[in-house]
């Protein structure tokens, strides 16, 4: 769900990008009224652009809330088990890095 969500948004803002870049050609040959109504209607995109960017962004923090939430509750019911866990992943972060600093 949450990367087919991501994936929509990412669709979304590429079209919104290009029907810009689209826009801004063509404004830069137009003169005059022609010019007035593609810059109003660039605004209008950048504009929609940036409310589907705000979407995502409460989007993420509100997974990352759930995500924290999820894993406090899972260290607070199971401590020794998360310390297991985060000794081993330390241990093998390290054994990696060292066998990338040696060569």
């Amino acid at each position: 769900m949450r990367e087919e969500k991501l994936r929509t948004v990412r669709t979304d803002v590429q079209v919104l990008l290009q029907e810009a870049q689209e826009l801004f050609n063509e404004a830069a040959a137009a003169t005059g009224q022609k010019a007035a109504d593609l810059r109003a209607k660039g605004e209008e995109i950048l504009d929609r652009a940036f409310i589907k960017a705000q979407g995502i962004q409460s989007y993420v923090v509100q997974t990352g809330k759930e995500i924290a939430a999820t894993t406090d509750d899972y260290v607070q019911s199971n401590p020794w088990r998360a310390i297991a866990i985060s000794t081993g992943v330390g241990l093998l972060l390290g054994l990696c890095v060292s066998r990338s600093c040696e060569r």
